[in-house]
C-alpha cells in the first residue's frame, strides 16, 4: 500500500499538468510519458518521452493509461476499508488527489480529440494542422499527415466511462453524463470498420494502433504515407476488457475491478 501511494502521488504529481503554470507547456490534463529525477537528491528535473513526439506534448496512450488508471484506483481503493488507510492520513486525501487526476485527464482527452472519439498518437504531432479543423471532425486513419492510434481510444474509453461510473454511484450524475457517453462515443466507433478487423485472415481485432511512431517501428502499407492497418497486445487487450465492461454493465452484473477481478 505504501509503495502503491507513493507512485499514485508522484504520478498525479509530476506527470499531470493541472493548468497552474509549471511550465510553457501546461495545459490543464495533459500529461508526461516520463518524469526525470535526478538520481542523486531525487528532485524532480524535466519531462520526457520515448513514445511520444516530446517530453512537451501528449503521447494519447500515455494519457489514457492515467484517465484508466486513477479511475480504476479509485473503484480500487471503495472496496479497501477505511482501517487499511489511516496510516496515510484516511482515504479522502489520497481519493480526492486521483479524482482531480481523472478529471483533468479525461477532460484533456474529450477537448483534443476528434468528433469520433478516436485520437491521433500525439495531441502535439507535428503535422496535425495539415489536416484542418480535425478535432470537428472524425479521425481519419487513412490521412497523409499523423496517423491515429486506436489502441488509445480503446483504454481511454474505459477511463472515460469507469469514472463516469464512479461519479454515478457518488451521485454526481449531471458529472457523470459527460465522461460516460464519451466512453460510449468512442466504444461506439471502435465497434465499427474501419478499428474494428472484419477480415479474417487478419490476426489482429483493433486495427490502427500505433507502437512507436518516433522509431518508425510501425508498418505503412504500400500507397500510404502514415502508419495504419495494424493491430497491437495491448489495444486488443483493452478493446476485449472494455466489450466485457459495457456488457456486464449492460446486463447489471458484477464487473470485473482491479481488486476483484478473479471473481465473478
Amino acid at each position: 500500500m505504501d509503495r502503491a501511494i507513493d507512485h499514485i502521488k508522484a504520478t498525479a504529481k509530476y506527470s499531470i499538468y493541472y493548468g497552474d503554470g509549471r511550465d510553457q507547456y501546461d495545459i490543464r490534463g495533459r500529461t508526461a510519458h516520463e518524469s526525470i529525477f535526478n538520481v542523486n537528491d531525487g528532485q524532480y528535473r524535466c519531462p520526457n518521452s520515448q513514445q511520444g513526439y516530446t517530453g512537451f506534448t501528449t503521447w494519447t496512450r500515455g494519457l489514457a493509461w492515467a484517465m484508466l488508471g486513477f479511475a480504476e484506483e479509485l473503484e480500487a481503493f471503495e472496496l479497501i476499508g477505511d482501517e487499511e488507510f489511516k496510516h496515510f492520513g484516511g482515504v479522502e486525501k489520497i481519493t480526492q488527489i486521483m479524482l482531480e487526476g481523472a478529471k483533468a485527464t479525461c477532460d484533456f482527452y474529450i477537448e483534443q480529440t476528434p468528433t469520433c472519439g478516436v485520437t491521433y498518437w500525439d495531441t502535439g504531432a507535428p503535422n496535425l494542422h495539415k489536416l484542418g479543423d480535425y478535432l470537428n471532425n472524425p479521425a481519419d486513419p487513412f490521412n497523409d499527415w499523423e496517423p491515429v492510434d486506436s489502441s488509445a481510444a480503446a483504454i481511454g474509453a474505459q477511463g472515460l466511462l469507469r469514472l463516469g461510473n464512479y461519479l454515478i454511484n457518488k451521485d454526481q450524475k449531471e458529472q457523470a453524463k459527460k465522461y460516460w457517453q464519451a466512453g460510449l462515443t468512442v466504444f461506439n466507433s471502435l465497434l465499427q470498420e474501419p478499428y474494428l478487423s472484419t477480415d479474417t485472415s487478419h490476426h489482429g481485432l483493433l486495427l490502427h494502433t500505433i507502437y512507436h511512431q518516433p522509431n518508425g517501428w510501425d508498418h505503412i502499407p504500400k500507397g500510404s504515407k502514415i502508419a495504419n492497418g495494424e493491430s497491437c497486445m495491448w489495444g486488443d487487450y483493452h478493446f476485449r476488457e472494455l466489450a466485457i465492461y459495457v456488457e456486464k454493465i449492460i446486463n447489471s452484473e458484477s464487473y470485473y475491478q482491479f481488486t476483484n477481478c478473479i471473481k465473478n
